[in-house]
């Protein structure tokens, strides 16, 4: 089997990851769905020998070393890869995930209006969140590359690993790769603040000191864009309060209140009224009732405001979920399997 010949079938399907696992045959995963392809088993020999293939000596070393590597791997002309090796079973295993280079226009994201707007703003804090592969990261990079075309700024990403690549066209921009350009993202925050940035991205707020040096950022006069693993705007203010020790919790709470300016928290679809999928998004904007529920550790009220705001932009997951299925977009069962309050949703779509 020819590692590239697999990957080339992969990517002419659009699938989104591929999965190369001793004793199975590949496997691709399209618009949500696991399948199969049509190659057969893969040997130990030949995992390794795919493994050595696609990672540096640095990557094979520390993959000796722990039994688990993170790196990147590029098919010329083709496509990137962020790539998982690891051990399971006794045998080799990897999970690809393709890294689009092209970066899709906002207007192309069937996101909401308002999203677009967080694209003028001067400062201050915006979080995406939602699980792995909700297409976080495709929105952060449309949101930059709209400003890369209107400002003239200066832009520093911070990722693991630098997906989609930009080039510099009004702003300036450099991309810092985690492991090879940074040692962790709290380092490379700490001294990017020192190299006169007005935009920053950093891939993810994985830890305090990281959130701590992001909130920092945006209260000192910088936008910074990040994304988090919470499935709703109430859960990603309490996710941050909560990584603070019991004693700061009321000063994260006022500073996160001065700087947070919007949360947008994504769930992918499988379209059914053609091949691809489509975001529901849930939107947060920070108004002064906002802030003073974040300050009063009041967030339990925060799906209240979101509803009654909606003139604003806001926009509730379950609202978004139901336009999506009222369009025709998705299917019922789907709308209500990933809705935060089924029984709810399930009356309402049946209206």
């Amino acid at each position: 089997m020819d590692l590239n010949q697999i990957l080339k079938a992969a990517f002419e399907a659009d699938a989104s990851d591929v999965h190369l696992i001793a004793g199975q045959p590949p496997v691709m995963r399209v618009h949500q769905v696991m399948t199969p392809m049509a190659y057969p088993v893969i040997s130990k020999e030949q995992a390794k020998a795919f493994f050595e293939q696609m990672a540096k000596t640095e990557a094979q070393q520390t993959f000796e070393r722990q039994k688990d590597a993170d790196f990147s791997y590029e098919v010329a002309g083709l496509a990137r890869y962020r790539v998982n090796a690891h051990m399971q079973r006794g045998a080799l295993g990897m999970a690809m995930r393709r890294i689009k280079t092209k970066v899709p226009p906002l207007a192309d994201l069937s996101l909401p209006e308002v999203i677009a707007r967080l694209t003028y703003l001067p400062r201050g804090l915006v979080l995406v969140t939602g699980d792995t592969g909700s297409g976080k990261s495709t929105t952060l990079a449309a949101m930059i590359e709209t400003m890369n075309k209107r400002y003239k700024k200066h832009i520093i990403t911070l990722e693991d690993p630098v997906e989609y690549t930009f080039q510099s066209k009004e702003c300036i921009i450099e991309q810092r790769e985690l492991g090879q350009d940074m040692p962790t993202f709290a380092s490379g925050l700490k001294h990017c603040l020192r190299q006169d940035p007005d935009i920053i991205l950093v891939g993810e707020m994985r830890d305090l000191e990281t959130t701590a040096l992001a909130i920092s950022a945006a209260e000192t006069g910088h936008l910074v864009l990040s994304t988090l693993h919470t499935v709703n705007a109430s859960q990603t203010v309490e996710r941050i309060i909560d990584m603070y020790p019991a004693g700061q919790q009321n000063q994260i709470r006022s500073m996160l209140a001065n700087t947070l300016q919007a949360v947008l928290s994504q769930t992918l679809f499988s379209r059914i009224d053609r091949a691809g999928m489509v975001p529901a998004v849930e939107v947060l904007l920070c108004t002064p009732a906002v802030r003073n529920l974040i300050r009063e550790a009041r967030t339990f009220e925060i799906p209240n405001v979101i509803e009654t705001n909606r003139a604003i932009g806001m926009c509730s997951l379950d609202s978004s979920i139901a336009e999506l299925f009222f369009n025709g977009m998705i299917s019922r069962e789907d709308a209500i399997a990933q809705s935060a309050f089924p029984d709810k949703l399930e009356r309402q779509l049946a209206a």
